[in-house]
């Protein structure tokens, strides 16, 4: 570890994060020590933890306490108990998002989580300043599964970077404390990529964090011009399937293994691999997870709804919220000795990528966040690409669309897509997941380079 990377971690890292939550350095101690507890002792603080924020919603959330009218809380006692109380969809965030806000961060500043989600429909949830560090801390501890140490330079594969537009705090964020180079999926042309290969050389990050299929374009793309190659400590792969080619096709360009992550912008982090790369971990300290099949607990092996249920967010409460994604839980421990219940597979949130006219690629999760987020009265969209310059959005409509959502649209297909691109909005009631349960909120039908020689379906 290098001079700059000592100081991030020993001075910057720790005066940032205690300036930002004083409990953060206990927080992760405590953290990393649980982690290795047995599977029993997880389980019964899980329920410990439950039986709180039950009592809390109960009492201080006019939309459960409505709810749990009709379920005695009471008869809550473990997780075996939850299938008894409903689930939380995320029409309901979109319909009762005040009431599901407690009475007790009434006038408390809190902080807004906007996203379009793994289904194209968005959503605000606001997070209390001790659901944000609690978070924080868990998502650290398992970064750090991938070989990657607090402080050390990151490369983040993603759209959007949220330091830019926060203005000159935030640049000073991402310089000091981030230590992060960004790629923007929203802009993945020949030219940014080889710039971010530059940048790379360059800066030397110890770790790659970005979307599944991100990282794996920026993979095929060094491959294929045969650009030199940094070798980090970790890579950390989220938001989408991993597929087995692309974390071959990964591994072999930066002869580093992959740890896949799986979290949501509504709950955070949900599961993670450890370095036995065996399935992921549930993070048990911040979530419950519930794999669900025609109403019940599905059996180990095999595949289900994934239900998650928030303990850390007391804000505004999240219990058995439907993610919208397919998973399979397990019943084995991992050989790490970790005590943390495994997600054997995660079968859900595919993404296909968009090409324009100038050649940019455009990661379809970006491209969904953005349109899904800002414009308004969406609730729900599907974007397809049917030719390079044609599009076509699915819409289910909300009360408060209106023309300007449909001028807005017109903006951004300019924006996002180049002039001369034509597209067509049809409006649905409802925009259905396919047979296996995935929903795919960006299809293309055009060829894509770097996609492993696979036309889009």
């Amino acid at each position: 570890m290098g001079f700059a990377d000592l100081l991030s971690r020993r001075l910057i890292h720790p005066l940032w994060s205690r300036r930002d939550d004083p409990r953060a350095a206990a927080l992760r101690r405590e953290l990393d020590r649980r982690q290795f507890d047995p599977p029993a002792v997880v389980r019964a603080r899980q329920d410990v933890a439950l039986r709180r924020m039950l009592r809390h919603a109960a009492t201080t959330v006019p939309f459960y306490r409505e709810k749990f009218a009709e379920n005695s809380i009471e008869d809550i006692r473990t997780i075996a108990d939850l299938p008894r109380l409903p689930t939380l969809s995320k029409t309901d965030i979109r319909s009762h998002g005040p009431a599901l806000l407690s009475q007790r961060f009434r006038g408390h500043p809190l902080h807004t989580k906007k996203t379009s989600g793994s289904t194209g429909v968005p959503l605000q949830v606001r997070l209390d300043d001790g659901g944000m560090c609690w978070k924080r801390a868990c998502t650290l501890r398992s970064d750090e599964w991938s070989g990657w140490s607090r402080g050390q330079r990151v490369a983040k594969v993603w759209g959007n970077p949220e330091y830019r537009r926060q203005g000159l705090k935030g640049r000073l964020r991402n310089l000091l404390f981030d230590r992060a180079i960004h790629l923007d999926t929203l802009r993945m042309d020949e030219a940014a990529l080889r710039r971010f290969a530059a940048q790379l050389q360059h800066t030397r990050p110890e770790l790659i964090f970005g979307h599944a299929h991100s990282v794996f374009l920026l993979a095929d793309f060094l491959k294929s011009h045969a650009l030199p190659v940094h070798r980090p400590r970790g890579i950390i792969t989220t938001a989408m399937v991993l597929h087995d080619w692309q974390r071959q096709r990964i591994e072999a360009v930066f002869g580093c293994q992959v740890t896949n992550r799986y979290g949501c912008e509504e709950v955070s982090l949900i599961a993670c691999e450890c370095d036995r790369h065996r399935g992921l971990h549930v993070n048990a300290d911040g979530v419950i997870v519930e794999v669900i099949k025609d109403g019940r607990p599905a059996p180990p092996g095999t595949p289900g709804a994934i239900v998650v249920t928030d303990l850390a967010n007391f804000a505004m409460p999240l219990i058995r919220y439907q993610v919208g994604d397919v998973g399979i839980l397990s019943d084995r421990q991992c050989e790490c000795s970790r005590g943390l219940p495994i997600l054997e597979a995660l079968e859900g949130r595919e993404a296909d990528y968009v090409v324009t006219a100038a050649g940019e690629l455009i990661s379809g999760i970006s491209l969904t966040e953005n349109f899904a987020v800002l414009v308004p009265g969406v609730a729900q969209i599907q974007i397809v690409q049917e030719e390079v310059r044609r599009f076509l959005f699915r819409i289910v409509r909300a009360a408060d669309f209106t023309a300007a959502s449909e001028r807005k649209i017109s903006d951004l297909v300019a924006e996002r897509f180049g002039p001369g691109t034509d597209h067509c909005c049809e409006f649905v009631e409802r925009i259905p997941q396919e047979p296996s349960g995935k929903y795919r909120f960006c299809i293309s039908h055009v060829r894509t380079p770097h996609t492993g020689g696979r036309a889009a379906a």
